[in-house]
């Protein structure tokens, strides 16, 4: 009986943990709206909603960021520490330089999913993360899924 009881507790709290994160076609699309919104109604605009953790662009544990093609953080939705700063040289957990392969991912593709470990805001923990990114002009823009273990 205490073991069903357990169980049934645990069960319970499965959907709960997953509708408090993105899934991919989410983060997907949220990277599309911000491009939208970016084109509608230019940087100046576009980076101000992106950097308020309140607004349209962050959710969850998603939220969209902005480079340049240098690895210049424009605009961030859940640190602000970050935007101004060169993170050309930037290393995830592992020690890859996902900067630069974020940048070679936009400049010969276009778009794409990149696998690399970031600091999760739910879990205050580094997790392996996947972010959709997209090239627009001169400006990557992206959203990320975190896929805690």
């Amino acid at each position: 009986m205490l073991l069903t009881l357990a169980t049934t507790l645990l069960l319970a709290q499965l959907p709960a943990r997953a509708a408090e994160r993105g899934n991919a076609d989410e983060a997907m699309a949220m990277a599309k709206k911000a491009i939208a919104y970016l084109k509608a109604h230019g940087k100046e605009k576009a980076f101000a909603e992106i950097n308020d953790p309140r607004g349209q662009f962050t959710d969850r544990d998603l939220y969209v960021v902005v480079y340049d093609l240098n690895g210049k953080n424009l605009a961030h939705g859940q640190n602000p520490r970050m935007i101004g700063k060169d993170l050309i040289d930037i290393r995830d957990g592992d020690g890859k330089y996902y900067m630069r392969e974020r940048l070679e991912i936009a400049k010969t593709k276009g778009k794409g999913w990149q696998d690399y470990k970031f600091l999760d805001p739910l879990t205050k923990k580094i997790e392996p993360k996947s972010m959709y990114i997209e090239k627009v002009d001169d400006l990557i823009i992206g959203c990320g899924i975190y896929k805690p273990q």
